[in-house]
């Protein structure tokens, strides 16, 4: 079967070592890469017979991993973090560089090589980063945001360097060719952003009036393949026209849904390119070299976690966040490899220094996770030998915060009761620890303290001994216990008002002392139905019957086993005694046409009416002379036993 024998080989080999790789939690491209390995010609057993070809697909691959970043490009992200991302990141590549440079050349690599080595090792991995943020739920931290942000310029500055780097190797006769190859960039990236920008969304919105999605994606595949084939017949990198082409379509309306569509094709060819990065590496070598290996992994990681902890600390970033990028930011990234592969197919690097170079990429993907882990206490150990950081606040009011309402989390939920809590004039303060969801809070001119509730320093400054009561909207029911906990040391009365998701949520924070637990989803639901059933016409006393009754039995398991449940049953009924039903009274019903004072309600059942509603106009306290009259929507209230005897006179 030839080369289709051998794909087929590579993508059972990926699927097994990304499941090993899923399996102990880690990037699925470090199994793509162990299964490169194994079916390699530097192994035994089961062997890809043509090498070369996979590699020609695997150029398909890199280009289409730029053209989808080109398409991700977004100047907005950089905005929050502008000044480190755009400053700060090209004097860590450079910083990193020079540093590499001499390392080089203290293990005997000559310039070009030792020059290769500082620009290999000055890139970080945004796939490896992004994973670990997100398998920790860190996404849309500030340190999150300054670490995307860099990692998004670094992404970028491979592109210059894959022009650069190749013509290192004979500067003499490369700096002629150096200057022709920037001259041709500008003459590219004119041509692309001047008709690129006008033609390619043309051509995609002529498509797209097709509403044929096989011809979206395919002609979405053309455009970054075939411009990146131009540029390589132009004398340019393939890998580079993809990437302008992404970057031209990401500003066009089609540009979300081509990134959609493009992605299962990237990781198709993706998985293509990093196995056939694993079959270039020679075990035998990295069982040669173990102890060089991991000492350079050790030295750059510190180096480039020193970098960034000292840039975080010099563009005034604080508290976790310089700590959090520089264990997020060490290790060396997939786009080395790309790097790397163009360093031996011009043959500005040797095999050795490749697999040196993959093997110290690879195991520093693999630590990161739990380098990245280790911010936390390592922040809370500063805090305890140290000086404590002042934390960041917005719109604290002068007088300073008493008998007000901690809100813990600003997310949606926390801000629409912000929201109210303003229209109110109800003294607050939102205690949030993710950066941008702080800066709407800011923007919306609500009190906020940018922090985590969870630390003393936190509560001491929202001044929760002050405080009435206590808001948790924090979905994680982790991160609210730990709340509560910390809350009540403060001051063991509060009253506190937490989200849970579930039953089973809801017993654990009434057993650590929550005064009410509500579950969102469920009022959700019933929210949900109640409009429907309103739009079927129901009864409103058929719907707040049906809602009182889901209720009761949705909040009735949380309070089982309890102490207080027998007092909560006792004021349950104390509510049904002074409860209002909602009587329709229908054609038929005796009612009809008498009086209040003829039909001697109050006499004769015991319950009081203190509402009408008709036709739309609603009578409080309706005159004992009231004439009852046909679809009368009557409010009765008593306990259950008087609203039932209402119910039998009225006929409903």
């Amino acid at each position: 079967m030839g080369i289709a024998a051998d794909i087929i080989v590579i993508v059972v080999a990926a699927l097994i070592g990304a499941l090993v790789a899923q399996k102990f939690k880690q990037p699925l491209i470090l199994g793509y890469i162990l299964a490169g390995i194994v079916v390699g010609p530097y192994t035994g057993g089961i062997t890809i017979g043509d090498t070369h070809e996979i590699e020609l697909l695997a150029e398909i691959g890199v280009a289409l991993l730029l053209f989808a970043l080109g398409l991700e490009f977004s100047l907005s992200e950089l905005k929050p973090v502008r000044k480190i991302a755009l400053i700060g990141t090209p004097v860590q590549i450079i910083l990193t560089i020079v540093f590499g440079y001499f390392l080089g050349r203290y293990l005997g690599l000559s310039f070009a090589h030792a020059l290769w080595l500082g620009a290999l090792i000055s890139l970080s991995s945004t796939m490896v980063t992004l994973k670990t943020l997100m398998s920790r739920g860190l996404v849309g931290t500030l340190s999150s945001r300054v670490m995307i942000g860099m990692l998004i310029i670094q992404d970028l500055a491979v592109i210059p360097m894959m022009i650069i780097l190749p013509q290192l190797s004979n500067p003499q006769a490369g700096l002629p060719l150096l200057a022709i190859a920037v001259i041709k960039s500008v003459i590219f990236l004119a041509v692309m952003f001047y008709l690129g920008r006008k033609l390619l969304p043309w051509l995609l919105s002529h498509v797209a009036q097709w509403n044929s999605r096989e011809l979206f994606i395919l002609s979405i595949t053309a455009i970054g393949l075939g411009i990146g084939y131009a540029t390589y017949l132009f004398g340019l990198s393939f890998a580079f026209g993809a990437f302008v082409a992404g970057m031209v379509l990401s500003e066009s309306d089609y540009g979300h849904q081509a990134l959609s569509d493009i992605v299962p094709l990237r990781d198709i060819f993706g998985l293509l390119f990093f196995t056939s990065v694993g079959m270039l590496i020679d075990p035998a070598f990295l069982f040669e070299n173990w102890i060089k290996i991991i000492s350079l992994v050790l030295i750059i990681g510190v180096f480039k976690g020193s970098i960034f902890y000292l840039l975080a600390k010099l563009f005034r970033y604080i508290n976790i966040v310089p700590i959090a990028v520089g264990l997020g930011l060490f290790q060396v990234g997939e786009f080395s490899f790309v790097l790397a592969r163009v360093g031996l197919e011009t043959q500005a690097i040797d095999q050795n220094m490749y697999s040196l170079i993959l093997a110290i990429s690879v195991l520093s993907m693999f630590f990161t996770p739990f380098a990245s882990a280790l911010a936390p206490p390592l922040y809370k150990l500063k805090k305890h030998l140290f000086q404590h950081e002042s934390l960041q606040t917005e719109n604290i009011p002068d007088t300073g915060l008493k008998g007000h309402v901690v809100i813990a989390g600003g997310g949606r939920v926390g801000q629409h009761i912000a929201g109210i809590l303003t229209q109110l004039n109800f003294p607050f303060v939102i205690i949030e620890l993710n950066h941008q969801q702080m800066l709407e809070c800011k923007d919306a001119h609500f009190p906020v303290i940018f922090g985590d509730m969870s630390q003393s320093t936190v509560l001491d400054v929202s001044k929760l001994q002050e405080a009435k009561l206590l808001l948790i909207t924090i979905p994680s029911v982790t991160t609210s216990l730990a709340i509560v906990k910390q809350a009540h040391q403060v001051k063991p009365e509060l009253h506190i008002i937490v989200r849970a998701n579930g039953v089973g949520q809801a017993q654990a924070l009434y057993k650590n002392g929550v005064y009410m637990a509500v579950l969102p989803e469920m009022e959700a639901g019933l929210e949900i139905a109640r409009q429907a059933l309103l739009h079927l016409e129901t009864p409103v006393t058929v719907i707040q019957q049906y809602t009182d009754e889901v209720r009761q039995q949705h909040y009735a398991p949380i309070f089982q086993s309890s102490h207080a449940h027998q007092l909560l049953t006792k004021l349950d009924n104390i509510k049904d005694m002074l409860e209002i039903s909602w009587v329709t009274l229908m054609p038929r019903s005796p009612l009809v046409s008498k009086s209040i004072k003829d039909t001697a309600v109050r006499s004769r059942t015991g319950a009081s009416i203190v509402g009408i509603i008709h036709e739309k106009v609603f009578h409080s306290n309706p005159k004992a002379d009231y004439a009852f009259q046909e679809g009368d929507l009557v409010a009765v209230v008593g306990n259950q036993q008087e609203r039932n005897e209402f119910k039998k006179i009225a006929g409903a």
